[in-house]
């Protein structure tokens, strides 16, 4: 595979960029990996970077971008936290993604049995976490589907909380960056959300 340029990175239209990730996740659920000299990447990539996407998702240690999506190095750049959720140091990471990296694409991940999603669905009240937690309440707010169960053994309960709290945050990017919101009206970028599955490592997009 191919190191990123400033010619090939500047071809990549946003909607090439999210085609270039389901084709990695499809090499990562068949267990495909493309051929690539990691080594060799280290050497293209020191003078400068050219990611084609930003990726915010959670800390989870079995949602690495860089692996489910089957990139290299200087492919994505990896922005994570507990509940891919937003504040402004990640926005303000986003905006220099786009605005400065010239990275084509913002991808929300979610995934599937989320500690954060779970924690904040049983209340979990525990220093610093709670105030973390706290930006997922609106995202279970929103569920008015479930009327009983509303806890971590309901999995369609925690589903729908997960999908909600990425559609949340994407639309918080939106709003809260003009930089952003503008290139996406330009077409120069695209904003999406997806959701991991850990069970089938497959990713479902939401454009």
């Amino acid at each position: 595979m191919r190191t990123y340029t400033k010619e090939t990175q500047e071809e990549l239209t946003p909607e090439l960029a999210v085609e270039l990730l389901k084709e990695g996740n499809a090499r990562f659920v068949n267990n495909i990996k493309a051929h690539r000299n990691l080594l060799q990447q280290v050497n293209e990539t020191s003078a400068g970077q050219f990611p084609f996407a930003a990726i915010l998702s959670c800390i989870d240690s079995r949602t690495s971008a860089e692996l489910i999506f089957d990139q290299g190095l200087g492919d994505i750049l990896s922005i994570r936290i507990a509940g891919n959720i937003l504040n402004d140091d990640i926005l303000g990471s986003m905006e220099l993604a786009c605005k400065i990296a010239g990275s084509k694409l913002i991808v929300v991940l979610g995934h599937t049995k989320c500690g954060a999603i779970i924690g904040a669905c049983n209340n979990i009240v525990l220093g610093n976490i709670t105030g973390l937690l706290n930006k997922i309440k609106p995202a279970i707010e929103q569920e008015t589907e479930t009327k009983t169960e509303r806890n971590e053994h309901n999995e369609s309960f925690l589903k729908n909380v997960t999908v909600n709290n990425v559609f949340i945050t994407v639309k918080k990017v939106r709003d809260q960056s003009s930089i952003l919101r503008e290139m996406e009206e330009a077409k120069k970028i695209k904003i999406i959300g997806g959701l991991y599955d850990v069970d089938t490592g497959k990713v479902i997009f939401f454009e």
